[in-house]
C-alpha cells in the first residue's frame, strides 16, 4: 500500500485522529466523511478525512 493513498480520519466532535485508512484517489475526488466509533467520546460520530 502506497503512502499518496493513506488518508487520517478525524472525529468532527472531539477533533483528534482515531483512524488511518487508504482510498482510490482516482474514484473518489471528494472527502470522505465515514461513521466510525470514537474511543475518546465513546459513541459513534462522523469521521472526515484530513490532510
Amino acid at each position: 500500500m502506497s503512502q499518496d493513498n493513506m488518508i487520517k480520519l478525524e472525529c468532527t466532535v472531539c477533533k483528534r485522529v482515531n483512524y488511518n485508512s487508504h482510498k482510490n484517489k482516482k474514484t473518489l475526488k471528494n472527502r470522505l466523511e465515514i461513521s466510525k466509533h470514537c474511543k475518546f467520546c465513546r459513541k459513534h460520530t462522523p469521521h472526515k478525512e484530513t490532510k
